[in-house]
């Protein structure tokens, strides 16, 4: 028995008792709810004021806010589809856990672009404007998507070649190692997470100590883009917990065979949910331009509000 097959038997035995199951599910939709309502109004804001389309940072946070709130909707989807439908078509679950894979590694990608960008801005900041342009921002949203799709992509083929048409029309408890069961599949996303890993890593770690560096004898934006650098680290940190979770999953199997479910649940939302809800609190809250226009569009929807129940 494969190690995906090990892990289904295993959520088969130990089935959440119906009240839990409606718990678990409850929270899911009010995170997930609640991380989208947010990045709405973030999207709302950036398109409402020109001023960002002009900003290749606010250009790469948008994309960023629109892949997490993609992302958390599919994975919220799934995890609902796990406990109600519980079983789905192959090609169906293909579909659902390719986007899900192209949005939950993009956002590593995005924040390493986004440390970068923040670095030239504080350390050549005579040259950010001709080095990071919006243009440019969007030639390197292109390359993170090539790269996610580079990286996913070969599941798909891999899987074609291999699996009998049949498999195609079976239903599976939808998870990657089961749609996608081929041993090779998981030797490739081992080492693609290594390489990712390492790369992101380092591009963080560099720009944060060069900004560091800068900041002890610079202005108050160099120190605030230490902190925002810092925070980009603790995002990412969750974010690459992805890399990990397939190996953290299978240790819990070993570890807690009856608390298995409960273990899968803590997962999903500190890597799935948890790193999706700090990109607002970086700009929305943090940024003062961004939370100046976001406290307009808040205090124009209550205004309306009121107005609207006074003419009633």
């Amino acid at each position: 028995m494969n190690a995906s097959s090990a892990n289904v038997t295993v959520v088969l035995q130990y089935r959440d008792s119906f009240p839990k199951a409606v718990t678990k599910n409850l929270i899911v939709v009010v995170l997930g709810i609640s991380i989208s309502y947010v990045n709405a109004t973030l999207i709302h804001t950036f398109c409402k004021h020109q001023i960002f389309y002009k900003n290749p940072r606010y250009v790469l946070f948008i994309h960023l806010v629109i892949n997490d709130m993609v992302q958390v909707m599919l994975t919220a989807i799934l995890f609902i589809i796990s406990y109600t439908i519980y079983k789905l078509n192959v090609s169906v679950c293909c579909i659902f856990m390719l986007l899900a894979l192209f949005t939950t590694e993009n956002s590593p990608l995005n924040l390493a672009c986004m440390a970068v960008e923040c670095y030239i801005a504080i350390c050549f900041p005579l040259r950010h404007v001709q080095i990071c342009t919006v243009q440019r921002t969007l030639i390197l949203i292109s390359l993170i998507w090539m790269t996610t799709t580079l990286s996913v992509l070969p599941d798909l083929f891999i899987t074609l070649a291999t699996e009998p048409l049949d498999f195609f029309h079976s239903r599976v408890f939808c998870l990657r190692n089961t749609v996608f069961p081929h041993p090779l599949i998981i030797q490739k996303r081992d080492i693609t997470y290594a390489v990712f890993l390492v790369i992101v890593w380092v591009t963080i770690i560099y720009t944060y100590l060069k900004i560091l560096f800068t900041a002890k004898t610079a202005s108050k934006d160099a120190k605030k883009a230490k902190n925002t650098i810092l925070l980009h680290g603790f995002q990412l940190l969750l974010c690459m917990a992805t890399y990990a979770a397939p190996h953290v999953t299978n240790a819990l199997q070993k570890w807690f065979p009856t608390n298995y479910t409960d273990s899968l649940f803590v997962v999903y939302v500190t890597v799935q949910i948890l790193p999706r809800s700090i990109s607002p609190i970086i700009y929305g809250i943090r940024d003062k331009t961004f939370r100046k226009f976001l406290k307009g569009n808040l205090l124009c929807k209550i205004t309306v509000h009121k107005s609207d129940r006074q003419n009633k």
